[in-house]
C-alpha cells in the first residue's frame, strides 16, 4: 500500500462511523469500475478498428465521401 493510500485510512479513521461507511462505498466502487476499465482496455479492440477503416477505405475508393471540414459537419 501507497504512503499516500496509509494516509488516507488514517485520516477516514477519525471520521464518524457513518462517513466512513459511505467512503468505503465509494472506494469499492471506483476500485471495482477500475478494474472493469482495465479488463476492458486489455481486451484487443483491432478488429473493429480495421474492420471500420476497410469500410472508410472502401466507400473513399467508390467516390462515396467528400472532403468536408469539421464546420461542415
Amino acid at each position: 500500500m501507497t504512503n499516500l493510500l496509509t494516509e488516507a485510512f488514517k485520516k477516514a479513521q477519525n471520521l464518524p462511523e457513518h462517513i466512513q461507511e459511505e467512503l468505503a462505498k465509494q472506494l469499492i466502487e471506483d476500485i471495482e469500475s477500475e478494474l472493469q476499465w482495465q479488463q476492458t482496455l486489455s481486451k484487443p479492440q483491432n478488429s473493429i478498428l480495421d474492420e471500420l477503416a476497410r469500410k472508410a477505405l472502401n466507400e473513399s475508393s467508390e467516390g462515396k465521401t467528400r472532403v468536408m471540414g469539421f464546420d461542415e459537419l
